[in-house]
């Protein structure tokens, strides 16, 4: 049994970083980890990855050979990854037997609440190498300040949720920056626990550009409440401490503290509904990295 993420979210929102930082702070606290980069735009990697997908097929040569434009690109390339799954399955054998996987996709989001090329992929995925995956959702926190912004993040979240159908973790990242942006109408928790939308409805009627869709936001936010699935966990990636916190999360999703438990059903919950105590902290490395 293997563990891993899926780490999508729409374009800026840090996934890559997000996967160099994430691969060092579990490397620190003693996972060997594999980083494996499914994005054939992303030319320029921070990391070592594992598995290119670039050595299977390149963006930029699907859109000269046929004239798409880079979403269209982007699609064909994961249609065409789909084709040959076995590649990338022969690639991820000889990885399985010790490594930690981190998958880095791209950032076009159709990818992941419409089409069904990435998601027959993963599960392609699952069920022949026995994976047990996260998919890690990065939000740029920045997206707070402003309340339509905010909505649109919500309804990405949550279809993406139902589509891809897998343990499902949502961060707003780039916390450390949200400030720049200005002051938020609410406090952080408001957004990240997505209480009562209709304190945002109300921020959304102060302005003449959306109060004409006051109606339509109502309904949106309404369908968000009645699933009560979308809520957020914050992430510093610089900061230790914070990715410590997401880590343990993660851990608890795709069920790697429970890896090597001889256990009843009865102690598996205990675990799950408990809290985390591992000591992330106790190596002797600081606060940033």
């Amino acid at each position: 049994m293997v563990f891993g993420q899926v780490v999508i979210g729409p374009p800026g929102s840090g996934k890559t970083t997000y996967c160099n930082g994430m691969s060092q702070f579990l490397q620190l606290i003693g996972r060997k980890v594999a980083v494996i980069n499914l994005d054939p735009a992303n030319d320029s990697l921070p990391y070592e990855c594992a598995v290119n997908i670039e050595d299977l097929i390149k963006l930029s040569d699907v859109m000269a050979e046929h004239s798409l434009g880079p979403n269209g690109g982007l699609v064909y390339c994961m249609d065409y990854l789909e084709k040959n799954i076995d590649w990338l399955e022969s690639k991820l054998k000889p990885l399985l037997k010790e490594h930690y996987l981190l998958f880095d996709f791209p950032g076009q989001v159709e990818l992941f609440f419409l089409h069904e090329n990435a998601k027959k992929m993963i599960m392609g995925l699952i069920k022949k190498l026995d994976l047990r995956l996260t998919a890690v959702h990065l939000i740029d926190a920045h997206l707070c300040s402003d309340p339509g912004k905010y909505v649109s993040a919500l309804l990405l979240s949550l279809s993406t949720m139902l589509h891809l159908e897998l343990p499902h973790v949502n961060v707003l990242s780039k916390i450390d920056l949200i400030e720049s942006y200005g002051k938020l109408a609410f406090n952080l928790d408001f957004y990240t626990d997505v209480q009562d939308l209709s304190y945002l409805q109300y921020e959304l009627g102060q302005d003449p550009r959306s109060a004409k869709y006051r109606k339509l936001t109502k309904e949106l936010c309404e369908v968000i409440e009645d699933y009560g699935l979308v809520n957020f966990t914050t992430l510093d990636i610089q900061d230790k401490e914070s990715v410590g916190n997401l880590v343990k999360l993660i851990d608890k999703t795709n069920g790697y503290i429970f890896a090597g438990i001889d256990a009843s059903a009865v102690e598996f919950s205990k675990i799950a509904v408990g809290p985390v105590d591992w000591d992330y902290f106790r190596y002797p490395f600081s606060r940033r990295f």
